[in-house]
């Protein structure tokens, strides 16, 4: 240190220290950005087993002489061509097949006498199989009761598939419709004016008209061509409401049992047990 030219004279210490390096200033670590959200693979598409819907149905009725072709005989057939996507009637018959006598006149209103007046019968039942091959599927409101007849006496067998508007079709809850509902109280819950009963194509027309109010109408058939079988309820006397509540029927068609078709997922869905008593119902559907 040079000595200081007067011991009075202030000496700069700034000036003695040595001007220190200012470090450069370090540049923070910068976080790894995070890593792109990865979207988890989504689930294969669960195929639906419904069938496809049927574009035209065939709507038909029956008036009889009796319950069963062994006891009676079709006197009148009522058929309409119903084209689904345009909720559109395409073509619709109704023709009568004579009788000597008929017990269930008081239902029907049939004279037998009526139904032996010449008409052209043959090129009904021509024109009625044509409609037959028009179609994707036959519907019927009790098809184990229409379905009997034909393949009987004049009228043909009939090989398409099957739907029951009654048993198959599982309508909306909020028409507050019994599970089996008639034809006059499903008509209704439409809104559809029921103004007469017991003809063929009267009773054809009412389900057109519903089919018409209904949005739904495509799910509904594809629900009701899913195969079903024959199942008694597993329920005991005391038990007996909840196969009432869930659509089955007492004595019918297994006498002594609380009985309904059903596909394997509304059998899932029941609250009770059920034991199967039809190997397959798939001949059901057929003629």
């Amino acid at each position: 240190m040079p000595p200081s030219s007067s011991p009075w004279e202030q000496i700069d210490l700034l000036s003695l220290v040595e001007a220190a390096p200012v470090p450069e200033p370090t540049a923070l670590p910068v976080a790894a950005a995070p890593p792109e959200p990865t979207s988890s693979p989504e689930p294969p598409a669960v195929p639906d087993p419904r069938p496809p819907c049927p574009q035209r149905l065939l709507i038909l009725d029956t008036e009889t002489t009796g319950l069963s072709p062994r006891h009676g005989q079709c006197i009148e057939v009522g058929a309409v061509l119903f084209d689904v996507p345009r909720r559109a009637v395409l073509s619709q018959l109704s023709f009568l097949l004579p009788c000597e006598e008929n017990p269930a006149l008081h239902v029907n209103g049939i004279e037998p006498a009526v139904t032996t007046l010449p008409q052209p019968r043959e090129a009904a039942l021509a024109c009625f199989q044509a409609l037959v091959e028009s179609a994707d599927a036959l519907l019927a409101h009790n098809v184990a009761f229409d379905r009997q007849w034909f393949g009987h006496g004049p009228l043909p067998a009939l090989a398409r598939p099957w739907i029951c508007s009654m048993d198959d079709i599982r309508w909306p809850p909020e028409r507050q419709l019994r599970p089996t509902p008639s034809v006059r109280d499903l008509a209704l819950s439409y809104g559809v004016p029921v103004w007469a009963a017991h003809r063929a194509l009267t009773d054809c027309t009412y389900l057109v008209q519903v089919f018409e109010r209904c949005p739904e109408l495509e799910e509904l058939l594809r629900s009701a061509l899913e195969p079903r079988r024959l199942y008694r309820a597993e329920v005991s006397y005391a038990q007996r409401q909840l196969a009432r509540d869930a659509g089955f029927r007492w004595n019918e068609p297994v006498p002594g049992a609380w009985s309904r078709r059903l596909s394997e997922r509304e059998v899932a869905a029941l609250g009770f047990p059920v034991q199967a008593v039809e190997a397959d119902s798939a001949s059901l559907r057929s003629a």
